[in-house]
């Protein structure tokens, strides 16, 4: 049954409480635990993140509506801690690199296949091919620096080859900014589809700026950097997605929706008990924060919510495999460039983008060199020890 946005309050904004103790809860496990796990626990902690964000922006620029900003944005501090320290420590910067990947590739494939609007569908689905590329470098690049096979955490949910090559995926910036949605036209459900991945490709960008540093493998700091412009790249374009006519309450009253919405998916696909039970429990807070920001909207802009919002929350998120869908829009797309706004087949070589493309490429791409010879296959790392105990034992019989 579909969840009524204006008949579930969830639980009031006052009655949400938190202690140490509650903030940290059992991790999931990296390795037992289903992958989709691991990505949705990365996009919640992707859009808290943009929640407070956010706020933290509006406060800056609308005096009247700061304590209430402040109000919400503690109990989402809150939230974004309890979400993050879901977390495994055994597992690495770069195992959770490729969770990002994974997490890109799905999300954005499901939301590309729901999107109503033709010309924001084609958007999403030019952003997954380069989020799939990335995938299969940092896989070569898992490979290189631990010498494991990525299958382990993607768990055969996605496939580990080429996209678009990163290499080809660097653009001016004008060749970045897309062509908004109308928020007076347009349905609900493209706007929550905006926030969302544009939240998730901010928290990717902000980690690869983060972790990138932390490499001592020379070739490992190059690919997150270079990976780290294609992430700004995609903030540019989803961002630019939204009505920036959309007033400042309006734009709250949105985000709540989708935090909403984005929990209430992960709680429809969940299996693991314990992060199950912070989905819902998530999922009732924000129903209060919605009603709130109703409130405020109602109060403020003396207008009605429903004027913006959907009545009940569209369909989840689908967390599950995609792999027909990436493969046909692979074959179909994967040479589309853009030029300004708009979607082309092929771009000239005196073009912006080329031009911004051959400068940064000028030293070698990072991303060309830590997949060169490199082929994904089942097993990579006890594959390549025996090809290794194989090579050493008829060695040793040759003496």
């Amino acid at each position: 049954m579909a969840l009524d946005l204006f008949q579930e309050k969830g639980i009031p904004l006052e009655r949400q409480v938190f202690t140490w103790k509650d903030l940290v809860r059992r991790p999931y496990s990296k390795l037992d635990d289903d992958a989709f796990t691991r990505t949705r626990v990365i996009l919640m902690n992707g859009i808290e993140a943009d929640a407070l964000r956010m706020k933290h922006i509006f406060a800056r620029l609308n005096r009247e509506l700061r304590p209430h900003l402040a109000l919400v944005r503690r109990a989402e501090h809150h939230q974004q801690t309890m979400v993050n320290w879901l977390n495994p420590p055994d597992q690495s910067p770069l195992e959770t690199t490729l969770g990002f990947e994974q997490l890109a590739i799905e999300a954005t494939a499901s939301v590309a296949i729901h999107e109503p609007d033709p010309y924001l569908a084609q958007t999403y689905r030019f952003g997954m091919l380069e989020d799939f590329d990335h995938l299969y470098r940092y896989s070569a690049l898992y490979d290189r620096v631990e010498g494991k096979d990525p299958n382990n955490l993607i768990q055969s949910y996605s496939d580990i080859r080429p996209g678009r090559p990163t290499s080809l995926e660097h653009r001016h910036p004008l060749d970045d900014v897309r062509t908004p949605y109308d928020h007076k036209t347009a349905d609900p459900l493209s706007k929550l589809h905006a926030i969302t991945i544009t939240a998730s490709e901010f928290q990717t960008h902000d980690y690869y700026m983060t972790v990138g540093p932390q490499f001592a493998d020379p070739v490992a700091r190059q690919l997150y950097a270079e990976i780290a412009s294609i992430e700004e790249q995609h903030v540019t374009q989803y961002g630019s997605l939204c009505d920036p006519d959309e007033s400042m309450l309006e734009k709250w009253l949105l985000h709540e929706a989708a935090e909403v919405y984005n929990y209430y998916s992960c709680l429809a696909y969940e299996t693991n008990p314990h992060v199950k039970a912070v989905w819902q429990r998530f999922v009732d807070y924000e129903l209060g924060h919605l009603h709130y920001v109703m409130e405020l909207f109602k109060e403020m802009e003396q207008r009605d919510p429903a004027e913006v919002l959907p009545r009940t929350l569209p369909e989840p998120i689908a967390f599950k495999e995609h792999r027909e869908f990436v493969r046909k829009v692979l074959a179909q797309e994967v040479d589309m460039r853009s030029n300004g706004p708009d979607y082309v087949a092929r771009l000239p070589e005196g073009h912006r983008s080329s031009i911004y493309q051959a400068q940064l490429n000028s030293e070698g791409s990072p991303s060309e060199t830590v997949a060169a010879g490199y082929h994904w296959r089942p097993g990579t790392e006890l594959a390549a020890k025996a090809e290794r105990m194989g090579s050493v034992q008829e060695g040793r019989r040759l003496q």
